[in-house]
């Protein structure tokens, strides 16, 4: 089926609901902008019709943006028939094919992702019921597909899984989206985005974060296990922590995290406590390793972002810790 290219007034055309990336102003889009000045939109944006006659942006938050600030009316895109998870799906992915992505980008977009991938899985439920085929394709196939998949890309037991859309499951209709157009496996199958199942959980719990405390992640002044930690506290506490932070510039450990979690899920984290851990002297404010940066910036991925260097050199020094094991133990043989 051929594509359907439109030039569609930039007025008809909204947001996606709580779109997870943000559209920043800095140095890629002012290239962005002075490319489509000189050459026009050349990738297309993608929209799908909404009941109202106006459309919903899936793809191309940023090219519009550009558009909006060249004072162009109309903006180049594809229109495309989509169920709301499908919609979800090729949203977050293809944000993520992005150089750098903040970790509260991720943190919702995995979540987003998680729950259409739900949604989809309880769609092919209600249409194996009623006995239909799906694009001419076996329900039962689409099924067990996206089934093993949320279990394989999100931690989830294969029980879990099997009980999506179930009665034994979240309750929910059979949430439409014309039969015949299914998720096709290479929507439903995750990309491959260098994370492994352990990260993926870790980002989604950072939806439980404050705002103001996620915003400090995405600064890189809170490492992502820390973040982690304080986001099982509850919604009053995070508060008087980010209030500390912001007052005496002190950030917590992931020892002071742990710590606090602790005291919260027994009912003993009060405010004087919150203040007496988080200005507490640190062991890394007592000795502090500093890695010469001229000696180790060439040892970094050139495309990794700099709030992820503590978690990668995290990683590199467990994988060498696991190495001098295993050749330890060859000696002792």
């Amino acid at each position: 089926m051929p594509k359907e290219i439109q030039e569609i007034p930039i007025s008809l055309i909204d947001p996606f609901p709580n779109h997870p990336f943000k559209v920043r102003d800095d140095e890629d889009m002012n290239a962005l902008i002075e490319s489509i000045r000189s050459k026009g939109v050349i990738v297309p944006c993608l929209v799908r019709p909404k009941k109202d006659g106006r459309y919903e942006l899936i793809s191309g938050h940023r090219r519009m943006h550009a558009c909006k600030s060249l004072g162009l009316d109309t903006l180049r895109c594809e229109v495309r028939e989509l169920s709301t998870p499908q919609a979800t799906i090729i949203m977050v992915e293809s944000n993520f094919q992005r150089d750098t992505i903040l970790p509260s980008e991720k943190a919702f977009s995995y979540k987003m992702r998680l729950e259409a991938m739900k949604k989809h899985i309880s769609r092919l439920v209600q249409n194996q019921k009623q006995g239909f085929d799906l694009g001419g394709e076996p329900v039962e196939d689409q099924l067990e597909l996206a089934r093993s998949n949320i279990a394989r890309s999100y931690g989830i037991s294969r029980e879990k899984a099997d009980r999506i859309g179930t009665p034994d499951g979240r309750k929910r209709k059979d949430i439409g989206g014309p039969v015949g157009h299914p998720i096709k496996s290479r929507d439903i199958v995750a990309k491959e985005v260098g994370e492994s199942v352990t990260q993926i959980r870790r980002y989604i719990r950072l939806t439980e974060l404050i705002p103001e405390l996620l915003d400090i992640v995405d600064e890189g002044k809170i490492g992502l296990r820390t973040a982690v930690e304080l986001s099982y506290i509850n919604k009053g506490m995070q508060k008087e922590i980010f209030a500390i932070i912001d007052k005496n510039e002190v950030y917590p450990s992931h020892a002071q995290a742990i710590r606090m979690r602790k005291l919260d899920a027994e009912g003993n984290l009060a405010k004087g406590v919150v203040g007496q851990i988080m200005v507490e002297a640190k062991p890394n404010q007592k000795e502090r390793i500093v890695l010469s940066a001229e000696r180790f910036e060439k040892l970094f991925p050139k495309n990794l972002p700099e709030y992820r260097r503590e978690e990668y050199v995290e990683a590199a020094m467990e994988y060498y810790a696991r190495y001098l094991q295993r050749k330890d133990r060859g000696h002792e043989r």
